[in-house]
């Protein structure tokens, strides 16, 4: 191994791992406000770079009709519950039904293979995003003060389904897009790709976005006082619903995004986002799913691992990325002193 193979390897792990630091920080901001342990994280990853490839390779987009059934679902729920009288009705129930019918004439009626590449990824966008907190109503809302175990079992049920969803909508085979663009930094012999540096700066813009979030507006601080404590945030007026439905949202979204960034990189298949999920989880669980900063670098440490161990023992760096995870395992339960969990 040479300087420069350690280079391209490190280049390598460095966007991967950005990748797989969006998803840990929307792992922890789902699990602090919610308690829920959202491994379907993964599939809105692939998901969201499958949608860009169907719009590029001239395919079927069909993820719309999944955001008006849960729409439909939804409000159906809306419905059932004015009905027995346990909540009142508001139109704005029917809001995202609306939104399901618009992006399905969307996705169908536009020439998306023709529109630039930005339009492509806003209208992935808008067509993945919607689904976390869509989810949210229908899955988790009602339970939301079950157990942590219940709500991790309603996770892996949800992600199972997906899967399923994920192969009937996109097909068994795998995609990838066009790069961004053709631009490649020389830095000393070493050619940086475009979409390297790509990955690179929006993460960090969408991370800095985050920080200002939580630090100068009313919404990221009312996520913050749910995170921290959700009684007391209930008992000063913040709502618990808004604030899982922006949380889920938050989260599918830099999730969203994340496939956007990672579909030029490699191809992605219908069930690919399980492992970029577990990858990210990791990172999470090295930030003790409390510490944004520590899980990013956990994360990215994650992304180096893997692209030298693909380097020394290809066979087994899934293996090793994952073992990262037992040490702080062990940590933390030491650590915890078999607390329980607060509701």
């Amino acid at each position: 191994m040479n300087l420069q193979i350690i280079a391209l390897l490190g280049q390598d792990g460095v966007s991967n791992g950005a990748i797989y630091a969006l998803v840990a920080l929307a792992i922890i901001l789902v699990f602090s406000v919610t308690r829920v342990l959202l491994i379907p994280l993964g599939e809105f990853v692939a998901f969201s770079a499958l949608t860009m490839a169907a719009m590029q390779a001239e395919r079927p987009v069909l993820i719309g009709w999944l955001v008006l059934a849960l729409a439909l679902l939804g409000t159906l729920a809306d419905v059932g519950l004015a009905l027995r009288g346990r909540a009142p009705w508001r139109w704005t129930s029917l809001a995202w039904p609306v939104y399901g019918l618009g992006l399905v004439a969307a996705l169908a009626w536009l020439p998306l293979h023709g529109l630039p590449m930005l339009l492509q990824a806003v209208l992935t966008l808008a067509a993945i995003t919607p689904l976390g907190p869509l989810m949210y109503r229908l899955f988790f809302q009602p339970v939301a003060h079950v157990s942590g175990l219940l709500l991790m079992i309603i996770a892996i049920a949800v992600h199972v389904s997906l899967l399923g969803v994920g192969l009937l909508v996109f097909g068994a085979e795998g995609s990838r897009t066009a790069p961004f663009s053709e631009f490649s930094l020389d830095l000393g012999g070493l050619s940086i790709a475009s979409q390297t540096i790509w990955v690179l700066v929006v993460s960090l813009v969408l991370i800095g976005g985050l920080y200002a979030m939580f630090e100068r507006t009313l919404y990221g601080k009312a996520l913050r006082a749910t995170a921290i404590h959700q009684l007391g945030a209930r008992l000063m007026g913040i709502s618990p619903v808004l604030a899982g439905k922006v949380s889920f949202a938050l989260g599918t979204f830099m999730c969203a995004l994340s496939g956007v960034l990672i579909a030029p990189l490699t191809t992605l298949y219908y069930d690919s986002g399980f492992i970029i999920s577990l990858k990210g989880f990791v990172g999470a669980i090295i930030g003790g799913l409390v510490s944004y900063p520590v899980a990013a670098l956990g994360a990215l440490a994650v992304g180096l691992v893997e692209s030298f161990s693909t380097f020394w023992a290809s066979e087994y760096k899934e293996v090793i990325v994952f073992t990262l995870i037992l040490p702080f395992l062990l940590w933390r339960s030491l650590k915890s002193g078999g607390r329980e969990e607060e509701h």
